[in-house]
């Protein structure tokens, strides 16, 4: 048995203890401590943390949920994480989150599908359960496909609006993905829709300082949620988006980001393309596009989500330029079929 020292970002530190093989996070849920965790296998990467000191064994997890690299500098994921001294680990959440955080299944009814382009859709969910929940701009739910029990993650991309208890989604359209068959081709309005979460550690801090957003792809999903939230709240701070995609028909939601600048003060945004055969005026990436306005000497909070290749890729841009912002949240996702 071993004592296991919580740290999480608010500066609030919790004491657990392992059974023999017992992993961190069971060990914390048994605790009554509801730290980031979904697949509880190794292959999302939702419990990473960071373990400051002591010695530990952590096998069977997918290099899409920790890196090498990460692994070398004593990045953990909870799940996997069985401790062999006492040990300390650095949470990237409140621990005010992480002790009222209460995952359930939520049933909804489907009320529209868009198709936004080739690539993309957006769905929307309302009911009187939708309307109860309580999440964090930037978290994500596991949504049960209709029909089989397979279920897929999607973060919100709205907060639940309480006039008609609805939520929304963004989904990338997957060939012959169970999800994107199911919207595309099977889905109406008023079927019946299972959610089950919330779920990550990737959601909106209290701004403090300026903000740096970078969005890939669907990845664009809780930033609207964010940008929503923002817009209630409102910011002292500026707040800079940079929205990349691949090809000028992944362009999606652009009229939203559009309102969200006029609505919001300090908020401005760019959006770019990657391929070469683009007619969009913003070409590259978006590490081709953080300027140094943007990051404000290091005294900046960076959100970052995208595919694993941006995420590595936004990674080493900062590490090659030396950027030590004050905050990084990142979230990684690949699309599954």
């Amino acid at each position: 048995m071993y004592k296991v020292a919580l740290n999480f970002e608010d500066g609030v530190t919790r004491f657990i203890t392992t059974l023999p093989m017992e992993t961190v996070a069971d060990a914390a849920y048994r605790s009554g401590l509801n730290i980031p965790l979904d697949c509880r296998d190794g292959a999302c990467g939702t419990c990473k943390c960071h373990c400051e000191s002591g010695s530990y064994e952590m096998d069977g997890y997918i290099e899409d949920a920790l890196s090498d690299q990460e692994a070398e500098q004593q990045y953990v994921l909870t799940c996997c994480m069985i401790p062999e001294s006492d040990c300390v680990v650095t949470v990237p959440a409140s621990s005010e989150v992480c002790v009222r955080s209460q995952q359930a299944d939520v049933h909804a009814k489907l009320t529209d599908i868009n198709r936004l382009s080739d690539s993309t859709l957006s769905f929307t969910v309302a009911g009187d359960q939708v309307r109860a929940m309580h999440f964090l701009p930037g978290q994500y739910v596991n949504v049960q496909v209709p029909g089989t029990d397979q279920s897929r993650a999607y973060s919100f991309s709205s907060m639940v609006n309480q006039s008609d208890e609805s939520v929304s989604f963004l989904i990338r359209v997957v060939p012959e993905g169970l999800m994107s068959t199911y919207m595309a081709e099977k889905a109406s309005v008023g079927d019946s829709i299972t959610l089950r979460g919330p779920f990550g550690s990737f959601y909106l801090r209290d701004i403090k300082r300026p903000v740096l957003m970078l969005a890939g792809g669907t990845g664009l999903a809780p930033f609207l949620a964010m940008l929503e939230k923002i817009q209630q709240v409102g910011s002292s701070y500026p707040i800079h988006l940079i929205y990349g995609v691949t090809h000028d028909t992944d362009l999606v939601e652009m009229d939203k980001l559009e309102a969200f600048a006029a609505a919001i003060d300090n908020f401005t945004f760019s959006a770019c393309v990657a391929s070469e055969e683009s007619s969009w005026p913003q070409k590259g990436y978006v590490t081709n596009h953080m300027e140094p306005g943007h990051l404000h000497d290091g005294d900046v909070d960076i959100y970052l989500c995208g595919p694993p290749p941006m995420v590595e890729a936004v990674n080493s841009h900062m590490q090659e330029k030396g950027i030590q912002p004050a905050s990084f949240h990142y979230e990684k996702f690949a699309a599954s079929k």
